[in-house]
């Protein structure tokens, strides 16, 4: 029944209800379901991943109750549907969910690094020896912990794990996104902190930022000439009001949305400007830092090598909107690498798969890393 969900995110309420039983269609109605997952919408975020339907027995002979996660940027819900033979729904809610848990992902040698908590951060060392390069890790924009965590999905520690396994030095953080008056508070001042950590454990610091982090990386490159390198996954290049209508079109979400963003394009923007008027409960403060930052020209001016990664099912940082953006401006540059993971989501998420990050980015970061410092090994021999 993964169908009803692609409904649900298309904002097609009226085709669910058809698919009604008589009891459930007395009770309820397209617009009670418009109503419902707006405001579930609204409290996850935007979507970027569906995990696969638990089927278990239904409360009464001959239904099936499907459960079927669904995370967001900022939590995950669950959508229950009690389904009969016929395919007909005899119910629908979406509830919180709570019983599907983080599993490590396969490519995870755990015997070859170790993890030290540093209070607000995790230091990821693999064993045995003095790793030659570390990364530092960005987690997308707003309240993530260091591990990215989202429902089920944790892809930073994904990273950090696949990394580690493959003997480079990590450090992800937790970001005090409560205190953020700009981009450079939520993220170039911690990540500049990160990398004097992990200097005193490895030679060559690249940053590996995902979505709102891979926007920031080159900002945090800029403020950093000795770092080596950056990757970007999922960056996005559109400006973010402009691409969360896009994203809110996407999931077929209510007109407060496109208002809000409106409010941050406003010339007449101020620092007193109401935080609760702005997109994402961000403050008018990070919104007019975002004016003086042009992601593209500052990745195009850094002296360091980029790595950039993108979903093709991305529907949030897409091939057409954003890579093609990031393609154009880089253009004139020969050390910058373009890679497209046809089947993974916003989150690298294989369509078919484990709920981990895809393999086939961990080993595109490692190699990206390994090349980079191979060559300025070479440099300096």
């Amino acid at each position: 029944m993964r169908t009803i969900i692609d409904l649900l995110r298309q904002g097609r309420f009226a085709e669910i209800e058809a698919q009604f039983a008589p009891r459930l269609r007395a009770a309820v109605s397209a617009d009670a379901v418009e109503s419902a997952w707006s405001l579930e919408t609204a409290r996850i975020g935007p979507i970027v991943a569906v995990g696969d339907p638990v089927r278990e027995p239904g409360a009464e002979e001959g239904l099936t109750r499907l459960r079927i996660p669904v995370t967001g940027e900022r939590g995950s819900l669950e959508v229950v549907m009690s389904v009969d033979n016929t395919g007909l729904l005899h119910g629908l809610r979406l509830a919180a969910l709570s019983d599907v848990e983080w599993s490590a992902p396969r490519y995870a040698r755990r015997w070859r690094f170790r993890e030290q908590n540093l209070g607000s951060s995790t230091l990821t060392l693999p064993r045995w020896r003095r790793p030659r390069a570390g990364v530092v890790l960005l987690a997308g924009a707003g309240p993530f912990d260091r591990d990215g965590a989202a429902g089920p999905l944790k892809p930073m520690k994904d990273l950090a794990w696949g990394l580690a396994s493959r003997g480079i030095a990590v450090l992800r953080f937790d970001k005090a996104t409560t205190q953020a008056a700009t981009m450079i508070d939520e993220y170039v001042e911690p990540a500049l902190a990160a990398v004097g950590v992990l200097r005193r454990h490895t030679g060559q610091i690249f940053v590996v930022g995902h979505s709102g982090g891979g926007k920031a990386a080159p900002r945090v490159a800029a403020a950093d000439p000795s770092i080596a390198g950056i990757a970007i996954l999922a960056g996005d290049a559109a400006p973010l009001s402009q691409a969360a209508v896009r994203v809110a079109r996407h999931l077929g979400a209510d007109e407060a949305l496109t208002q809000q963003a409106a409010r941050v394009d406003d010339p007449d923007l101020s620092p007193s400007t109401p935080a609760a008027d702005l997109l994402f409960g961000w403050p008018a403060t990070y919104w007019l830092d975002l004016r003086t930052y042009d992601q593209i020209a500052t990745a195009a001016a850094l002296s360091c090598p980029v790595l950039i990664l993108q979903g093709g099912r991305d529907h949030q940082v897409t091939v057409a909107d954003d890579l093609t953006l990031w393609r154009d401006g880089l253009a004139r540059r020969p050390d910058v690498t373009f890679r497209i993971h046809e089947a993974d989501d916003h989150m690298f998420i294989p369509e078919d798969g484990p709920q981990n990050v895809d393999r086939a980015v961990v080993d595109d970061i490692a190699r990206f890393v390994a090349e980079v410092t191979g060559r300025r090994r070479g440099r300096r021999s």
